[in-house]
Formats: C-alpha cells, sequence, structure tokens
C-alpha cells in the first residue's frame, strides 16, 4: 500500500466523504470506505496538477512525490521546472519550505480536530458515576425494599386492630337481624328528619383554608308539638310493634324447635320469626299508606301523608325493605337447615 493509500486510508468515512465532496469526485454515496479510498486516489492523483495547489491536500501529494518511481519522480520535477522556468532557485526553496509548514499546519489542525470529536473527553463525568455491578443486583436491591415496605404497611395494620375490627364487623353483620336493624334506621333517618328538625346553634367562621362549618343539633322543642307524637306514633305502631307482635305469634320455626326449646339445658326464650315480621310490616303499610285504612280514625291523613313524604322511597321504599329482609330470612333459614 502505497503512502497516499496508507493517508487516506487512515481517514474516517466522514472525513472521505468531505475530501471527496472538496475535490469535485462524482457518484460515490455508494461506495464502502475501501472504494471510496481508491476512487479517490485515483480522482485525485489524475487532477493531481489543478488539486496539489490546496494546502489541505498537501500532505497526499507530498506521498506521492515520495512513493513515486525515479522515473515519475523526473517526470514530476521536470514538469515542476518547465512551468518554473522563470521563477529562480531560491524562490522555489521558499516555497518548499511554506508548503512544508502549510502541510504541518493543516496536520496539526487535523489532530487537534480529532481530540475534540473524541467522546472520551465528553463522556469523562461518567466515570464518577456509581454503577451496580449487574442488573441482578438491582432487582434484589428492589425486591429487598419491596419486603420492608410490606413489612411495614403489615406490622402498621395489625398494631391499629384494622383485621379484627373488619372481622368484627363482618360476623355482626352477616345475620338476618343486622339487615332488618340497617332496614329500620334508614327508615328512622327520615322520621328524625321530619319530627326533630336540625336548628342551628353556632358557626365557625371560615379561614384561609376551609369554609364556614354550621354547628346544628336536634331541636328538642318538638317533643312538646302534638304534631311529633302523632308521626312518631305512626311510624313506631306500622313498622316496629305491630310487625313485631306478628313475628311473635306467627313464628313458622316455632314447631321445629320446640324439642330444643323444653329441654333443661336450653331454657324457653322468646323467639321472633322475621319472614312474619316483613310479611305484617308489608302489609299494614300497604294498608296504611296505600289503601287508606286510617283504624276508625286513630290515624290522621295529615299525619300519614307527612310520614309517607318523609320516608326515603315512600311507602314503597317501605315495601322495598321487606321484600329484601324476607329474602334474607328464607336464605339464612335455608342455609341452617
Amino acid at each position: 500500500m502505497s503512502g497516499a493509500m496508507t493517508w487516506l486510508h487512515g481517514q474516517r468515512k466522514t472525513e472521505l466523504v468531505a475530501l471527496a465532496d472538496k475535490v469535485g469526485l462524482q457518484d460515490y454515496e455508494s461506495y464502502k470506505k475501501a472504494d471510496l479510498e481508491s476512487a479517490l486516489d485515483e480522482h485525485m492523483r489524475a487532477n493531481q496538477y489543478s488539486l496539489m495547489k490546496d494546502a489541505s491536500l498537501a500532505p497526499f501529494y507530498r506521498r506521492i512525490t515520495g512513493d513515486s518511481s525515479p522515473v515519475k519522480r523526473e517526470s514530476g520535477s521536470s514538469l515542476i521546472l518547465a512551468n518554473d522556468t522563470k521563477r529562480s532557485r531560491p524562490r522555489r526553496v521558499t516555497r518548499a519550505r511554506e508548503e512544508i509548514e502549510q502541510t504541518d499546519i493543516s496536520e496539526s489542525e487535523q489532530s487537534k480536530a480529532l481530540i475534540t470529536r473524541t467522546p472520551h473527553t465528553s463522556l469523562s463525568f461518567v466515570q464518577n458515576v456509581p454503577l451496580p455491578p449487574s442488573p441482578s443486583v438491582v432487582v434484589e436491591r428492589i425486591d429487598q425494599q419491596t419486603a420492608q415496605i410490606r413489612t411495614s404497611v403489615n406490622d402498621l395494620w395489625i398494631r391499629l386492630g384494622i383485621t379484627e375490627f373488619v372481622e368484627n364487623a363482618r360476623d355482626t353483620l352477616s345475620s338476618t337481624a343486622a339487615i332488618q336493624t340497617l332496614a329500620i334506621l334508614v327508615e328512622l333517618s327520615g322520621v328524625q328528619g321530619l319530627v326533630l328538625p336540625m336548628t342551628q346553634i353556632s358557626c365557625i367562621p371560615a379561614t384561609a383554608y376551609t369554609p364556614a362549618i354550621q354547628l346544628k343539633v336536634p331541636n328538642l322543642f318538638e317533643l312538646l308539638e302534638p304534631e311529633f307524637w302523632s308521626i312518631s306514633s305512626l311510624w313506631f305502631f306500622t313498622s316496629v310493634l305491630i310487625p313485631l307482635a306478628s313475628a311473635y305469634f306467627f313464628n313458622l320455626a316455632l314447631k321445629t324447635s320446640s324439642t330444643q326449646r323444653h329441654t333443661r339445658s336450653t331454657p324457653p326464650v322468646a323467639q321472633f320469626d322475621m319472614l312474619s315480621f316483613n310479611v305484617a310490616k308489608a302489609l299494614i303499610s300497604w294498608l296504611v299508606y296505600s289503601q287508606g285504612v286510617r283504624f276508625y280514625g286513630l290515624v290522621g291523613n295529615d299525619a300519614v301523608e307527612k310520614l309517607n313524604g318523609a320516608t326515603p322511597g315512600g311507602y314503597r321504599g317501605v315495601l322495598i325493605g321487606a321484600g329484601i329482609c324476607s329474602l334474607t330470612s328464607v336464605y339464612e333459614a335455608v342455609l341452617n337447615k
């Protein structure tokens, strides 16, 4: 490999592309690096006399001069002498010296450019960043942190007693009596808003972060009004007392448990059939609120209308609640068989 080809081979592909644009090489885009080196060598040798005036190309042509044979060297020197017949010998020496200096300057500039493009200086800060030895260490560290967080949350959960509270609430609510109590409380919330309305006693002024808060309590002076007693007694009789009496006397499960009720180990207790309770409640509510039964004038129309409007869903809401509680009582009886 000649000295000129060695110089071309030492250049990068991007530098060769820039050199091809500079010397006017055509159709080189699909060339590989080796092909581009050969094409540049041929092109620059063929256009030597027009391109050698460029100082940046002096390293290439200087190596061509060093690689040429004595015949070529003599022919090249004869051409140079023919072109410089009108110039004196000291001028040629001075010109050669200037070309050598320009060549050294261009080579130093190229070396500086290579140093600037080298990624070592721009990526030196990466050496100061602590990196894990392997991805498995990162995964193991993440698993340890996750296990610690899980353990801390579990300990906090146990200390607060949330698990025990949830289990107790589940045991309490998993019964027909609990569902029946919730249905009665829903009705009672509407009745309380009618017979004991809330009255404001004070007000906490608003701040920059919270709005004004009104402090309200039930108006106990309504206990002195006849309307309170008429509406309260109507709801108590239709939703609690009469259905409870029916559940006691019409106890469908009484015969099945009669043998256990008379044993010495099980004392006799009053049992209430929840199915009978809800059937009687639905029936009495339908007669009073829908069919206009007033029990010979004991119940006033005004009290019936107000109570029907205050109960969530009206009397239809009472019927729906009684139906749900009846289904739960039947389901519980089937499970106990």
